[in-house]
This record gives structure tokens, sequence and C-alpha cells, in this order.
């Protein structure tokens, strides 16, 4: 297999162009990318409108929804519904089929059915609300806490499920309904107990696949606490689970309820259970009172659970809706001034060769910044030695990132580059502490300004995700909640850091709508990520990142999965942005957006860092093969005929590291003194250093010397 490196590399032949001949304007709108949300935005009384319709043309779940309100509004307002009391008696109407006085018939000692049925249902249905909410509250906060925690947390938790699944359930009631004789709200309380370790299995489940999705991590990188992205990010997704569950378990409760009273082990007044017992003792004098009870009983059961099916699928049709025919028409519609320039793509492919050229006058500006290997004075971030290990299958720890250092000074703008696999993102993601699948940092230091990133509390760490380091995603749209809108996830991060009222961030969060050219930021304020472009998504996660002024932004492939159009508008953006004063850390493996927008790069392989120069440098004069092999693979300066340069070979797994170096089995200039130790970081120049061995055969003379300190 081979590896082929993306993205667009000047010509290091080509002179440079003219920078107003190679900038798509900001206000340029791309295909996919028209200046509207792709559909009408909603707010929240229309939403509910929405839910309201789609739920009203599920006919079986409309029918079971009308009944249970029948029911239930029957028996809550019994005093004044029942024609009789549940213990008024007509004897002379005793065992009775339906008649004018009696529209259901009438039992022993000539007591109404209906009347029964109805104060009866009073006491089932309270007892059935009890053991629901008990079994709700102690299921989800127990799944979602151990889902989300993980850890000693998730273990502890699973195991008191375990051994709640382990007791006999129908034992334990009837031990406590003889402690407490005819106490049914004890029943019922116990019931919920020994029901709730299922909900939070499922529950569990669910929130381990949600915890890792990007808007997640978007809202812990926002500086969330945990409770707060537990009940506004993660509960809203779980509805659907939750709602079936709770209605299934409502409809054993009823069962369970009515056999305890069947029994004579509830209360001894009239309920539903009772009716049935006496039913049963009847059934040879008078059948016909087995049906309205039974009647009720199971059609109540089913209603139960065929309202919880319909209330998920109305849930989970709010994300899969397809957009109607006058939506579609009007989305394909092309806003005013959306044409695309015919020469777009041609000045993109341009671009990269004045950008790089400009990196290198923009290099000399960045005079006093981080950009040695040791390091400038006072760099904004400083990262040193960092080492992260992921645990394994053997219950081990594997390190996939080893002993990584670069700065960032205030205002400069760094590219960490190199091959999926490399990481490049784990390095970025462990600045911040946000390591998936129990992840950790064994080794080294992260600083940003005086705070030491690598020891900080939750508190310290939370004041700076969002507030002093920004993060843009490189999939917006999955980095964004699809149960807010835009303007939620807007104004919830300016709050959370800023404090004040609501009115007042969102008028802050309308100003950054507008700071990232959005055309309509008052509707865009509105509309749900599903509503948007990627491009418009992409400008809403910029806004994101922006909302509280970082020192710093971290973009980890901001432009992946944008047109050539949209992509130059992000890239300004950034560039806006970095011209303000904040520094910018971009991740990407397109050296043409590296050369757009960074003034030094960083070149990572197999989880070190191999090569960090200014960019011109590395561009003109790369000092390590995978680097220069990275270059020869640009697709726009391969010869016609003849096949394109690839790096043969693929990144090795963290667990096939060699000990040598990293790169020597892909390397043409690899010996045997490669393969033998790890090698050591090189410094080539004062702002430059390289990890390799034969720096002498890729640079014409160079000044090397070993870099002071371990091996890295």
């Amino acid at each position: 297999m081979t590896s082929q490196a993306t993205g667009l590399i000047p010509d290091p032949t080509a002179g440079s162009l003219d920078p107003d001949n190679t900038t798509v304007a900001v206000g340029a709108v791309g295909a996919g990318d028209s200046g509207e949300p792709a559909a009408p935005a909603r707010d929240s009384q229309q939403r509910r409108r929405g839910f309201v319709r789609r739920f009203v043309r599920k006919p079986v779940a409309m029918t079971a929804f009308c009944w249970l309100v029948i029911v239930v509004l029957g028996c809550v307002f019994a005093p004044l519904l029942a024609p009789y009391g549940p213990e008024d008696q007509d004897l002379m109407a005793a065992l009775s089929t339906p008649s004018a006085a009696h529209p259901l018939g009438a039992g022993e000692l000539g007591l109404d059915v209906l009347s029964r049925l109805l104060y009866g249902g009073r006491i089932t249905l309270l007892g059935v609300l009890i053991s629901c909410t008990v079994f709700a509250v102690l299921g989800v906060l127990a799944g979602m806490i151990a889902g989300f925690r993980g850890g000693w947390v998730d273990r502890l938790v699973m195991w008191l499920a375990n051994l709640a699944f382990a007791l006999p359930a129908v034992i334990i009631l009837l031990v406590v309904l003889a402690i407490f004789p005819n106490n049914e709200t004890a029943a019922m309380v116990a019931l919920g107990i020994l029901g709730a370790p299922g909900l939070a299995r499922i529950v569990r489940s669910v929130t381990l696949g949600l915890r890792e999705e990007l808007y997640v991590k978007a809202a812990r990188l926002s500086g969330l606490g945990t409770g707060t992205i537990l009940r506004r990010h993660l509960l809203p997704r779980l509805a659907g689970p939750i709602i079936v569950q709770v209605s299934l378990f409502g409809a054993a409760a009823v069962g369970l309820e009515t056999g305890l009273g069947f029994l004579g082990l509830g209360v001894t007044t009239a309920t539903w259970g009772t009716l049935a017992a006496e039913a049963n003792s009847r059934l040879a004098d008078q059948p016909w009172l087995l049906v309205p009870t039974g009647f009720v009983i199971i059609t109540f059961i089913l209603a139960l659970g065929l309202l919880g099916d319909g209330i998920r699928d109305t849930l989970a049709e709010r994300y899969s809706l397809q957009p109607s025919k006058k939506r579609r028409r009007r989305r394909s519609a092309p806003a005013d001034g959306a044409a695309v320039r015919p020469d777009a793509h041609r000045q993109r492919k341009a671009r990269p060769a004045a950008a790089a050229s400009a990196a290198a006058d923009s290099t000399a500006d960045a005079a006093g910044r981080a950009t040695d290997v040791d390091g400038a004075p006072d760099p904004l971030l400083q990262v040193d030695g960092l080492t992260v290990a992921f645990p394994n299958q053997d219950g081990c720890e594997l390190t996939v990132v080893q002993d990584v250092s670069f700065s960032v000074g205030a205002g400069e703008a760094v590219g960490i580059v190199g091959e999926s696999g490399c990481g490049k993102t784990v390095t970025a993601s462990a600045i911040l502490g946000l390591l998936r699948g129990g992840g950790r940092i064994t080794a080294g230091s992260v600083r940003l300004d005086d705070t030491e990133l690598t020891t900080a509390d939750a508190a310290t760490m939370r004041s700076v995700r969002g507030g002093r380091i920004g993060w843009i995603s490189q999939d917006p749209i999955a980095s964004l909640d699809p149960s807010f809108t835009a303007g939620h996830h807007l104004v919830e991060a300016i709050r959370v850091h800023r404090g004040g009222s609501k009115a007042v961030a969102r008028q802050r969060a309308r100003e950054l709508l507008e700071l990232v050219r959005i055309p309509d930021p008052e509707r865009m304020l509105r509309s749900y990520p599903h509503q948007l472009s990627g491009g418009m998504a992409q400008r809403v996660g910029i806004a994101c990142a922006l909302a509280c002024d970082p020192q710093l932004v971290i973009a980890d492939e901001p432009t992946t999965a944008l047109d050539v159009t949209v992509q130059a508008d992000i890239l300004q953006l950034l560039r806006t942005l970095q011209a303000s004063g904040t520094a910018v850390i971009l991740v990407t493996h397109d050296w043409g957006v590296l050369a757009d927008l960074c003034q030094r790069a960083v070149v990572m392989y197999a989880g070190e860092v191999i090569e960090q120069a200014p960019l011109q440098e590395l561009i003109d004069r790369p000092a390590h093969p995978y680097t220069r092999g990275l270059l020869r693979s640009n697709p726009h300066q391969a010869v016609r005929g003849e096949p394109l340069p690839t790096v043969r070979g693929t990144v090795p797994a963290p667990s096939h590291w060699p000990a040598g170096c990293h790169f020597a089995d892909r390397c043409e200039l690899a010996t045997s003194v490669c393969r033998a130790e790890p090698v050591t970081l090189h410094r080539v120049s004062a702002e430059r250093s390289s990890r390799c061995l034969r720096i002498d055969q890729l640079l014409p003379r160079p000044d090397v010397e070993q870099v002071a300190g371990h091996a890295r």
C-alpha cells in the first residue's frame, strides 16, 4: 500500500502571485453555502406545534393517547363523574348486567361496577405513578453518571445493577408487604427500586456512545460542567429509550399492582385488582363482571406501550424529516450574489504559492515569538515532552504520542501536519485534557501563560476550555447538538464564562455571527444544525470558538469537508482572527491549507515530532525524508504520463513502532544505524530542528547540532 499526501504545494520555481488575484472575498458564497439556512428556522412554539402535528398523524399512538386520557381523567374526577360512591349498595341490583341505573352492571351487594372502576383506578394509577417515578429517577441518574464518568463509578453502578438482578423481585415485594401490611405505597416504591437497574443499564449503554459525540466534546470545550452537559445535551437524546422503557415498566406495574390486589395483598379498598378478584369469585354466577374490569386493565396496559412507541418515533422524526418540496425549491434557488466565479478553482490552486511567500514575510514579523526549538521567551503556549498513552485490551498502557515539544507565540499561526494516525489530533486534544477512551498524559508539561494544564483541577480546565482556548472541529455539524439551535450553543458558552442575562448574551451571539460573515444573524440564531449547510455550520463553529475572546484557537482540520470556495472563506476568517492577535494551531494534512495560513510548521510521524521549521524554509529545504516525501507527493507537480510520486508504506501502529527511527522502514536513506536506537532531535538552524541522522544528505552544508537533553 502507498500513502499519498493531499493538498496543494506551491511549485518552488513559481513566482509570487498578486494577492488581489488569489483571495476569494469572504462575502462570496460557494456551492452548498447559499448565505441562508438550508431550511426555515422555527421558534420554540413552532417546534411544539411540529411535534404535535407529527404525533397526530400516527393513528395508533393517537388512539392510545386518547384512551389513556379518558381513563386517567375519569379516575381523577371520579367524585364528579361516578354515579355512586365506591361503597354505595343497591341490593336489588346485585350481580346484574348493564342497565340504565348501572351502565356497567353491579357486583356483590349491588356495588356499581363503573363507580368502583373509577374510584379504584385512583389507587391503582397512584401506585403506578409512584413506581414509575422511582424507576425513572434512579435508573436515569445511575445510567447517565455511569456511562458518562466511566471508571470505578461505572464498575460500581454495574455491580449494584447485577446484584439487584440476582434478587427475586416477587419475594422481595412479599417481604416488604409482610413488614408493611396492606401498604401499597411501600410495595410500589420497592418495585421501582428493583426495576431501576434495568433502565440504568440501557441508559448507560446509550450514554457510552453519546459521550463520544463531537457535540459533547464541544460542550466540554465550552467549559460546561458535567451536570449541565448531562441535563442539556445528553438527556434530550436519551428521551426515546427512556420513554419506551418507562411506558413498558408502567404497563408491568399496572399488572403487578392488579395482581397484588387480586391476591388480597394490597389495600383493602376498591382497586382494579380487588375488582378482578371479585369478578373471578363470581365467575360462575355472573361472568359479565370480568368483562369491564378486564377490558380496562388490558387496554390500559396496551395503550401505555403503544403511546411510548409513538412518542419515541415522533421524537426521532425531528432529526430525520425530509424538507417539503417548497423548502427544497427554496434551498436550491441561488441567493443574490451566490454565483461562483469560474476562475475560483484556479485561484484556489494558485493561492498556496502566494500564501507561502506571505508566510515567509510574516515569519520576519513573528520575530520574538516561539519559533525555535527551545521556545521563544514567554510563549503563549509551551508544550514540552508531552507523552500520551491509552489502555489496550491487555490492561496495559500503550504510548501513542511520545515526547512532543513545541511552542506557540501570541498571534502566531502554527500548523501540525502529517498523515492520518501520526498523533496530530491526540496532541491537540491532550492540550485541553479531552482524551477519549481512557487516554491520559503520562509525562510532559503543557503551559498556557503561567497555568500548567496537565495538573490543573476541573474548575481551572473549565475556565480554560472555551474561555482561553477555543476549538474548531473538522466536522462542524456533528459538533453541534442537534437538540438545540445555533443561538442556544452561542448563548450557553457566553453565559458560562461571562455570566449576564440571556438578552445580553444573545446580543453578543448576534455580533459573533456578524463577525463570521453570516448574512442573516437573527435567522441563524433560530436555526438547528440540520438546517445548516457545511459552510454555515463551520462559521457557527468558529463563532462558538470565539465566543469569549480566547487567546488561542485550535482548528482541527476545519476545511476538510468543504468545497474550495467555502474553504477559502473559512481560511480568510482564520487569517482575520490571527491578525487580531489570537494565536492559532492548525491541525491538517493539507499542505495547501497550511501554506495559506501558517508561519511555522510542526511535522509529526508515528507519534513524534520529526521536523519543525518556518514554513517557507520547510517547503524549500525539507530536513527530513518524510517531509520531503510528502512534498514530492503533491499531485499538481506530477509529470503527465508518469506514476504519481508517493511515500511507500503506511504509518505503523503504536504497538509496532520500531526501536530506532519510526520512519526507517519507509525511508530510502535508512541504514542499520537508523534502526539501532532512538533518534534524537537535532537542531538544523536557530529556528528549525529535525529528527534524522541523514540531514547532511538532505541539506547542503547544514549547521547541525544535537539538541540538549535526552533522546526524543
